[in-house]
Parts: C-alpha cells; sequence; structure tokens
C-alpha cells in the first residue's frame, strides 16, 4: 500500500467515526487539512524554549539563592533523575490515554513550573519545583516523540528531522532573548515570568491544534496479554540495542557542545570568544542539517543518510582534533554537526518503526528516550573523567570509532 492510499485509508469514515455521526468539531484529529505535522513540529519548539529559558538563567538562580557550584550540581541531578523517572511510566500512558491528553496537561503544567523557579525564596521550594519541572519535561520529551514518531507514520512522510530543528532554534531564540533582557536591566524573576504566560499562551492554543496519536487510533483494541506486554515488554533486546545507539551519539554530541570549546582554547591555543564558536557552529550547522533532513530522508532513504551522516560526523570531528589551526578546527566541528545533525531524528524514527501499531510502541519510544537522556546526562562528565587519564585530545578521539561503528552497525528499518 502506498503513502497516498494508508493516508486515505486512514481518512475513510468508519461506523462510530466523529465525521458519520457528525460529531467533529474543530478540535477533532480527524478533520480534513489537519494532517498534525506542523503541531507536532511546535511541541518540540515550546518544549525546547522552556527548558532552554531554564537554562540560560542556571548563572541567575545561582546569584539568587547563594548557591556553590556543587550545590547547583546537585539540583541539575535532582531535575535530571525526575525526568528519567517519569519516563518511564510515559509509555503505558501514552499507549491506553493516547499524546493528546499528556501533552495537553504538560505544556500548560511546565510554564508555571518555570515561573515558580524565578518566585520561590528558599531553597528547598526550589528543589521541590525544579524535581517538579524535571518531571514534567521528562514527560513532555517521551510524550511528544512519541507523538511525532505516530504522525510521522501516519502521513508517509518523514518530519523528525524538522521537529528536531524546531528544538534547535528553540535554544537560539532563548539565548539571544535572555541576553537582551539582561541588557535590559529585566530582573531573573521578571523574564521567567514572561515567558511562563507567553508558554501558557502557545501550549493552549497548540493543545486545540494537536491531532490524536495513541494506539487506539492507529490499531485494534490490544487484548490483555499485548497491554501487558506493552507496559511490562519495554526493556526487548531490540530496545536496548536501539537505546545504546542512541546514548553513544549523545555522548558524543555532548562531547562537542561541552568540551570543544576547551580543547580549542587548552589545546589549539584559542582565545576564549573564538573558542566558544566551536559550540554556535556545531549547532548552527545542526539546526541546517535537520531542516532539510526530512527532504534528504525521503530522497536517499533512512539508513543510507543514517550511515552517511554518521562518517561525515566522524570525518568533522578528525578534521577539527587533527588541524593545528583554530579556525579549520573550527570548520570540523561544523562538518561533526551537519553530519551528526540528522542521527538522533532518524534514530527515533527507527524506535517508533519497530513496533508499529502496537500498544508496546509508546513504551519503545519512552525507554528509548531515557537512554538518549542519560547519554546527555552522563556524557559530558564521562569526557571529563576520561580526559582526565588520557588526556582531552585522545578521548575526544576515541569517539571517532564509536560514531564510525554506531553508524555502519545500527540496524535502521527504511
Amino acid at each position: 500500500m502506498t503513502a497516498e492510499e494508508q493516508i486515505a485509508a486512514h481518512a475513510t469514515p468508519t461506523a462510530g467515526d466523529p465525521v458519520r455521526d457528525g460529531s467533529i468539531t474543530s478540535e477533532d484529529p480527524g478533520r480534513p487539512g489537519n494532517s498534525g505535522r506542523w503541531p507536532a513540529t511546535a511541541i518540540f519548539f515550546l518544549n525546547g524554549l522552556t527548558l532552554s529559558t531554564y537554562i540560560v538563567r542556571l548563572a541567575s538562580l545561582k546569584s539568587k539563592h547563594h548557591l556553590s557550584d556543587g550545590q547547583l550540581g546537585l539540583i541539575g541531578m535532582v531535575f535530571a533523575v525526575a525526568a528519567i523517572a517519569c519516563m518511564q511510566g510515559v509509555g503505558p500512558v501514552t499507549a491506553r490515554l493516547g499524546t493528546r491528553p499528556v501533552l495537553r496537561t504538560s505544556l500548560v503544567v511546565m510554564p508555571v513550573l518555570l515561573a515558580l523557579v524565578g518566585l520561590v525564596g528558599g531553597v528547598v521550594e526550589l528543589v521541590v519545583v525544579v524535581m517538579a519541572l524535571g518531571a514534567m519535561h521528562g514527560t513532555t520529551d517521551a510524550a511528544m516523540n512519541t507523538h511525532a514518531v505516530t504522525v510521522q507514520q501516519r502521513i508517509g512522510r518523514p518530519i523528525l528531522n524538522g521537529c528536531h530543528a524546531a528544538w534547535s532554534i528553540s535554544a537560539v531564540v532563548a539565548s539571544l532573548t535572555t541576553a537582551a533582557l539582561e541588557r535590559a536591566g529585566v530582573s531573573f524573576a521578571m523574564h521567567l515570568a514572561v515567558a511562563a504566560a507567553v508558554l501558557m499562551a502557545g501550549g493552549l492554543l497548540l493543545g486545540r491544534l494537536l491531532v490524536e496519536t495513541g494506539t487506539r487510533d492507529r490499531a485494534p483494541t490490544p487484548s490483555p496479554a499485548q497491554r501487558h506486554r506493552g507496559q511490562r515488554g519495554g526493556w526487548s533486546r531490540q530496545v536496548v540495542a536501539l537505546g545504546l545507539t542512541g546514548t553513544a551519539l549523545m555522548v558524543c554530541e555532548g562531547a562537542a557542545l561541552g568540551w570543544s570549546a576547551i580543547f580549542l582554547h587548552d589545546s589549539r591555543g584559542a582565545s576564549l570568544g573564538l573558542a566558544a564558536t566551536a559550540v554556535t557552529a556545531y549547532t548552527g550547522a545542526q539546526a541546517v542539517g535537520r531542516v532539510i533532513g526530512d527532504r534528504l530522508t525521503l530522497r536517499y532513504s533512512a539508513p543510507a543518510l543514517f550511515r552517511t551522516g554518521g562518517l561525515v560526523a566522524a570525518c568533522g570531528l578528525a578534521m577539527a582534533l587533527l588541524s593545528p589551526n583554530p579556525v579549520t578546527a573550527i570548520g570540523g566541528f561544523a562538518v561533526a554537526g551537519a553530519g551528526a545533525s540528522v542521527l538522533i531524528p532518524l534514530a527515533y524514527s527507527a524506535a517508533g518503526q519497530a513496533k508499529a501499531d502496537s500498544p508496546e510502541a509508546a513504551a519503545l519510544i519512552s525507554r528509548f528516550t531515557t537512554f538518549t537522556y542519560a547519554g546527555t546526562l552522563f556524557g559530558p562528565a564521562m569526557i571529563g573523567w576520561a580526559a582526565e587519564f588520557a588526556g582531552l585530545t585522545w578521548t575526544l578521539a576515541a569517539l571517532i570509532p564509536v560514531l564510525c561503528g554506531v553508524a555502519l552497525l545500527s540496524p535502521l528499518p527504511s
């Protein structure tokens, strides 16, 4: 069956269909013309904007509460642990209820928690709010990827690269907005309160546009045995293999984001200002690659693009490490960002296709998100510990065969 026939099959009214019953509303996921692609992309932008606004104001948070580096690190760990813990329950919930009600709730609750981060006066209250924000972020992260993967399967066209591009762009928007507001003298609490109001308005509007993507929307009602496997079978060998791929990719990405500037400054003698542009080069090229990634997937197929992207990223990293010239090294990090841009979105697509039209699909994506988030959390720290023994250059060089191995050995469905 072609993609067009699949879409037509989904659009054909059946008994009990809201179209036939005359009960369709402006929010109904089945209304003509609502493929769900752009609302799915907007979720990533709002979630990224919320998290990035919190991250870029961590220095202000530290100053307000007179936190030490260790205390701020512990607060960050609380956030991450809460996020990972909540990811474990998102799969069964979205399989049973669908992603729409979960996202409509989390997109409204997250801005409230963001505002509270700027308003609470004590450290204990701050820890509680940050834990809740981490829990909501983990819930949203897993649910939005499940949502996007299902919309992609539904419309028969890749959209994951575009979704992750929106997340990357939101980080740039948050950074530039924060810089402008700080220059204008806007207080930390006021910034988070205004940002929360804007994000809540966006979440309320977006919630009305989301299509329903629960398991019940894509497959017959599962039997009790199927539901049991969907809830407890999320740690299969296939999940672990895909998850380790995601972890390896996020460790490599964390190395580029967290250590590229340090490498240029310490090992290549670049000034702090010039060294910082390595991160900009990597993230900028990554955003551009994700904008065009869906079209490249359609043209060349996911496995071919994944292999090519991984090898290009490895070549870019090798170029950055081998060049004695800081400017050329920055170009190498840009090449690495362009190559790596498509890898995580394609891996999420593979995770979604592995158990398509099954109650296990949502649980699998939730587990995969756990692996990627663990790589994001522990990757930079692992790089630092290894650099203590082997040196930063050799530690980063060890990631080149990792990228090549992931690119060549990870089996992705076409």
